[in-house]
């Protein structure tokens, strides 16, 4: 059991990239994550106690460092000094051609979604959706953008290091919640979904 168990077991640093980011979010660059955390800490208390607004905050670090930069290859050019190493700051096309085959990844998922609701007819797609919409607007209703941000961060710092640790158990209370929902949504579908009476294409094309 315990071999089998072993064997069934996701590597979520694979699952996460196995890369840079993957050692990050698992912590085992504890000095990146804890960077990560106190960057995101010292941020959001500047912005959502401190009443400091975003736009000034990017304006005045752009501002500054324009100030420095400036003043700096003009001093370079009056005593004779290198100028500000300033790298080729570039996009390279690998990363537009990637970032555009994610957008058009999710854009046709979204736009299957809504033939699924809208074509198709599929009541189960858009009760999901629906529910998702209504849970998005009560959590954005509790915080604003700027928390519901930091607190992503939290998430994403602690979920995957605790889920890396205690997999086996997790999965065991997954798989149950999993078949009670898909029990109860059978109970669902056959009192109340499978009674509402919907068109079909058939007779659509008829009409």
């Amino acid at each position: 059991m315990g071999d089998s168990v072993t064997a069934l077991r996701i590597s979520v640093h694979q699952a996460l990239g196995g890369g840079t980011v993957a050692d990050v979010l698992l912590w085992k660059r504890w000095y990146a994550s804890i960077g990560v955390l106190v960057s995101a800490t010292t941020l959001w208390i500047l912005f959502e106690k401190s009443g400091y607004n975003l736009l000034s905050f990017v304006a005045n670090v752009l501002f500054l460092l324009v100030f420095i930069l400036f003043f700096w290859a003009k001093s370079a050019s009056l005593l004779n000094r290198p100028l500000p190493p300033l790298p080729n700051l570039e996009i390279p096309e690998e990363i537009v051609a990637k970032a555009a085959g994610v957008i058009h990844v999710y854009a046709n998922y979204a736009l299957s979604i809504a033939r699924q609701i809208v074509i198709d007819r599929n009541l189960k797609v858009f009760l999901q959706l629906v529910s998702g919409l209504w849970v998005a607007s009560y959590i954005g209703s509790l915080c604003n953008f700027l928390t519901l941000v930091y607190l992503g961060v939290l998430l994403i710092l602690s979920v995957p290091l605790v889920y890396d640790k205690y997999q086996h158990p997790i999965d065991e209370k997954l798989c149950l919640a999993n078949k009670i929902i898909q029990a109860q949504y059978m109970k669902i579908d056959d009192a109340i979904l499978k009674k509402i009476p919907l068109p079909s294409n058939k007779e659509k094309k008829t009409q």
